[in-house]
């Protein structure tokens, strides 16, 4: 694997137009957990034909991890009992440019990407610790919080987001049972 391999897939996935060409990765390699409680539920790629590129399935992967994230963020908005307007990028994948862009079209929500994503939980860690022995106050934590970007829905997307997330829910509603009865243990 070549050094920069993510960057090569950042750069895929950039120049590949948004939706993938209806192409829809479905994230459930092992099962999904949140927001359903499915250990049976596989993923892989639908509508796939001969047209498909690996830039559609580069991109399709983005996108389906978002789409994941969306029907997460329902969830997550109905316990709250309210919106939520931004999302906090972290971890590896918030070194992407094109993934925190992708995040905020498909949730249609601004995506903050964090400075030094890889870092956030120990940095985090340190900073309640901090507080809670008294060097500074909860109320102060976001104030040691670097963004380095922000990333806004581009309107532009919002048809074709919309109706392949419709579809994304649609393929674990009518595959479930058929991935129930592939994957139980007898």
């Amino acid at each position: 694997m070549p050094a920069n391999a993510y960057q090569l897939l950042d750069q895929i996935a950039e120049r590949t137009s948004a939706g993938s060409d209806k192409l829809i990765f479905t994230p459930w390699l092992y099962g999904e957990r949140t927001p359903v409680d499915d250990h049976l539920v596989r993923g892989g790629f639908h509508n796939q034909s001969l047209n498909t590129t690996r830039a559609h399935m580069v991109r399709a992967v983005f996108e389906g991890v978002a789409y994941n994230m969306r029907w997460l963020l329902k969830y997550v908005e109905q316990f709250n009992k309210r919106p939520v307007t931004s999302l906090n990028m972290v971890g590896g994948g918030a070194k992407s440019n094109i993934w925190c862009q992708i995040h905020a079209d498909v949730l249609n929500r601004s995506i903050q990407q964090m400075k030094d994503p890889i870092e956030t939980n120990v940095r985090g860690a340190a900073l309640l610790a901090s507080a809670g022995l008294g060097y500074l106050k909860y109320d102060e934590i976001g104030t040691h919080v670097k963004i380095a970007n922000t990333y806004t829905p581009n309107p532009d997307h919002r048809k074709i987001y919309d109706e392949l997330f419709a579809e994304f829910i649609a393929i674990y509603e009518s595959n479930r049972k058929i991935h129930a009865r592939l994957n139980r243990q007898h």
